[in-house]
């Protein structure tokens, strides 16, 4: 019978777990924001009754989001194996999991985008057109800023999605906190890897959440 606390990873390798998981997160969410917010309000926008209706970008752009939403992460991975391989020449380590996770989490960003924009009251939108407000104008301050805390809690929400889709990188060697559960966890049945890789990821959801909660509380109230 194996020791509980009987593990082979170092303090220095759980750091590096740590600090990979974070630049996956950051870059990943950082594309995936410059991709996700701008598509999220194409799609408001365009959509019929929208401000901006235009129904051939609206038909091209939902189905493609809707295909790559129905993509488990792991299945997205291995399917854009060749296509990662392309741009950063590895489909291993940190640099060839960063690209499926930019596209896993764009699609689901605009979504996100996408439900709060929708909720924002037609009359701000009769203001801003009463007021000859260009679409830009529109969008940028009348429609942001009125969802403002909802935007915050939908990239915190994209966030947490980001963490868990880091762990099932470490499947085919993504690194970061999931490639540690795995190779000590699970193919060395190292309980205490296990366990402790678990508590990580539930503290960092906690933390992650409650930021979040409170930054959009605060910019509600202002």
């Amino acid at each position: 019978m194996f020791d509980l606390f009987d593990t082979a990873i170092t303090g220095d390798q759980f750091l590096l777990a740590l600090h990979d998981t974070a630049v996956m997160i950051a870059v990943s969410l950082g594309f995936g924001s410059l991709l996700g917010i701008p598509l999220g309000i194409v799609l408001v926008i365009c959509r019929p009754g929208g401000i901006l209706p235009n129904r051939f970008v609206h038909q091209v752009l939902n189905p493609i989001v809707n295909v790559i939403r129905s993509l488990p992460f792991i299945i997205l991975l291995i399917t854009i194996l060749p296509f990662t391989r392309l741009l950063v020449h590895t489909t291993i380590g940190t640099p060839g999991a960063i690209v499926p996770l930019v596209i896993f989490i764009a699609p689901y960003i605009s979504r996100l985008v996408e439900s709060a924009l929708l909720e924002v009251d037609e009359g701000i939108l009769e203001s801003a057109n009463a007021m000859g407000a260009t679409t830009f104008q529109t969008i940028w301050y009348f429609m942001l800023p009125e969802v403002a805390s909802s935007l915050v809690l939908a990239l915190t929400t994209a966030t947490i999605g980001l963490l868990g889709a880091t762990a099932m990188a470490g499947t085919v060697g993504g690194g970061g906190i999931g490639d540690l559960a795995i190779t000590y966890g699970y193919q060395r049945f190292d309980v205490f890897a296990t366990l402790s890789t678990a508590l990580v990821l539930i503290v960092i959801v906690q933390l992650l959440q409650t930021f979040g909660t409170r930054l959009a509380r605060r910019l509600r109230r202002e």
